[in-house]
């Protein structure tokens, strides 16, 4: 990769662009342009003229690049992990969590060991620990524990999407019943009052909208 089109990734950033949006650009693939800004330093931190030396660099020592930031191998497969994992983050998902998600939903049948995870993501077991228990927590996984060899299995399956839709929208439930006592407590003929009490209203019919929404359509997930 030319020095030129560094700057070029650097100036997709500073746009807000995504990186397949900046691969585009380049006419290169997605996981390369992943690979490139998760070595050196990452959305945040990404410097043209600094991966350039640090490239050089690796180059004369001849010493392999670190491992990708992504973790789902590169072609085709690569591609569709980066722009999930992305796709993910953008929704609020935390990088971690989105890669540990994306790489359950990508393996074979759904189904990864934490030291699977770890040895596929390139990440340590304390990052993949902490990950599968805010997604069991979201109900976008499950775990499911191996007997024989005692050891636990993260499990994603098409049931995923209405554990996840059913588990957000009861905490936004939670969320408006909460804005709702708050109302009350502080008087309705208060503006504080009626703002919480509008916020409330609006959630609590969001949540049961979308709670009844799920079990309507879940039939389509079998």
């Amino acid at each position: 990769m030319t020095q030129q089109d560094r700057q070029r990734i650097a100036t997709g950033l500073a746009e807000r662009l995504s990186y397949a949006e900046i691969a585009r650009r380049l006419d290169r693939p997605t996981s390369t342009i992943s690979r490139e800004i998760g070595r050196n330093g990452g959305p945040g931190g990404y410097r043209p003229e600094r991966a350039h030396r640090a490239t050089e660099r690796r180059a004369r020592r001849g010493m392999p690049a670190p491992p990708p930031s992504a973790g789902p191998p590169d072609g085709k497969a690569g591609e569709v992990g980066d722009g999930a994992i992305e796709m993910a983050v953008g929704m609020g998902l935390p990088k971690m969590m989105a890669r540990v998600l994306i790489g359950l939903w990508l393996s074979e049948d759904g189904r990864l060991t934490a030291t699977e995870l770890t040895r596929r993501l390139k990440v340590s077991p304390a990052s993949v620990s902490m990950a599968v228990s805010y997604l069991i927590q979201q109900g976008l996984i499950r775990r499911e524990r191996d007997p024989q060899r005692r050891r636990d299995i993260y499990v994603v399956d098409d049931d995923a999407w209405y554990h996840s839709m059913v588990t957000g929208s009861r905490q936004t439930l939670e969320a408006a019943q909460a804005a709702k006592a708050g109302a009350e407590a502080l008087g309705l003929d208060t503006p504080v009052g009626r703002r919480l009490a509008r916020g409330g209203a609006f959630l609590e019919r969001i949540s049961l909208d979308t709670l009844e929404s799920a079990e309507r359509w879940r039939d389509l997930l079998s």
